[in-house]
């Protein structure tokens, strides 16, 4: 025991029990608050309070019958729809069946004007409740809560954008990426992931266009990019391609396939290596000449065969020079071929090389493929023109 102090008596303990005790109170509300929200909780809060509405609404109804019409009763019943599970929704809807029941009793056959319950009225609270249960099915087959859907997609998209930023680069490098859906979708088959690798000294950057567009090639986007952002940096340069290949035709999609180009630039140098696997040629600008050369690699479509080999096309970066990357969408469409759009996409570029292609992958895309119905991407790597090469 302490020296200089007794044990502390009842009274000396009670307020810190007391305080204890409503610290756990506070505790457990804020968890179960928590939970309900991102809909790991029951229904019971929704549920109670939708139950509550009923009964007023039908106090308001009998009240004043002019500007409380039986028909509000589908309000509680639509927000049930996409609050509820079904179990709690049949329980809703026979609390407003009996309101329905007593407000004919109550109001009497003889009612006139808009008050008075009518077998269109019934009709139209029925077809609520059938739709609303419709919806709370598919959302318990799905297995996501209404209040939570539309943060869960959120997340996805901007789990995405996350994962599709580039790395900042050193002086005397720039670079900018822009994508753009098809239909003006938030979700896209096509998608890149970059890292500094090397202690820093190399820019690894893969853009990758799966097959599909759209929201139709958004989860498989989305499952890509975390795996070939893990594999980036994990493995050598050349084993990429072969691993992010063997991995799609683990998944055994029935539409298994994707095109990808992996560039792996020296920052010190300016030298670089390309892989591709089926992608469209990048595109690399001399600034001593003002020509674009296409810079194309050797390698099939990731997700059709094992034990393919991706042999890379080497260059450099010198001082002003530019490298493209970009997805087919860009260049390629139903009544124009990939050579012609390549053309007149380096037509468009070259309106850029006097001011310098600061904030020029956006406005390519609009220029070359504003209203074309697929997933396009543009990746602009420029290197300074007073940059000076390391030896």
């Amino acid at each position: 025991m302490a020296a200089g102090r007794g044990p502390r008596t009842a009274a000396e303990t009670f307020p810190a029990r007391v305080k204890m005790r409503w610290h756990r109170a506070r505790v457990s509300l804020r968890r179960a608050a928590v939970d309900y929200f991102r809909g790991d909780g029951s229904d019971w809060i929704a549920f109670g309070g939708l139950l509550l509405t009923i009964p007023l609404l039908a106090a308001l109804t009998l009240v004043d019958s002019v500007w409380f019409s039986p028909v509000t009763l589908v309000l509680p019943i639509v927000v049930g729809g996409l609050l509820l599970r079904p179990a709690s929704l049949l329980g809703l809807y026979a609390a407003a069946a009996a309101a329905l029941i007593v407000e004919s009793v109550r109001l009497g056959p003889y009612t006139e004007g808009p008050s008075r319950v009518t077998p269109g009225v019934v009709l139209a609270v029925a077809a609520c409740g059938f739709i609303g249960l419709l919806i709370a099915q598919f959302r318990s087959r799905v297995g996501v809560p209404w209040r939570r859907g539309g943060t869960m997609l959120f997340d996805l998209r901007e789990r995405i954008r996350v994962q599709s930023k580039l790395p900042v680069l050193p002086a005397g490098w720039h670079h900018e990426m822009a994508l753009r859906p098809a239909g003006g979708q938030s979700f896209s088959g096509d998608f890149v992931v970059a890292a500094r690798t090397n202690g820093g000294r190399t820019l690894e950057v893969v853009l990758t266009d799966v097959s599909g567009k759209g929201m139709d090639a958004g989860s498989r986007a989305l499952l890509l990019s975390g795996a070939f952002g893990g594999l980036l940096g994990s493995l050598p340069p050349h084993a990429f391609l072969p691993a992010a290949n063997g991995y799609l035709l683990r998944q055994d999609w029935q539409e298994g396939f994707a095109t990808s180009i992996h560039l792996v630039l020296d920052l010190d140098s300016g030298d670089y290596e390309l892989y591709s696997a089926g992608h469209p040629p990048g595109l690399q600008l001399s600034a001593g000449t003002g020509r674009w050369e296409e810079k194309a690699a050797e390698g099939p479509l990731l997700g059709v065969y094992d034990g393919a080999q991706f042999d890379p096309v080497k260059g450099s970066l010198r001082p002003g020079d530019v490298l493209m990357l970009f997805t087919d969408g860009l260049v390629e469409t139903a009544d124009r071929d990939i050579a012609e759009g390549i053309d007149r996409l380096t037509g468009e570029a070259d309106r850029y090389v006097a001011g310098g292609f600061q904030g020029a992958a956006w406005h390519l895309i609009e220029a070359v493929a504003k209203d074309v119905n697929d997933d396009r991407a543009l990746l602009l790597i420029c290197r300074d023109s007073t940059a000076t090469a390391s030896r």
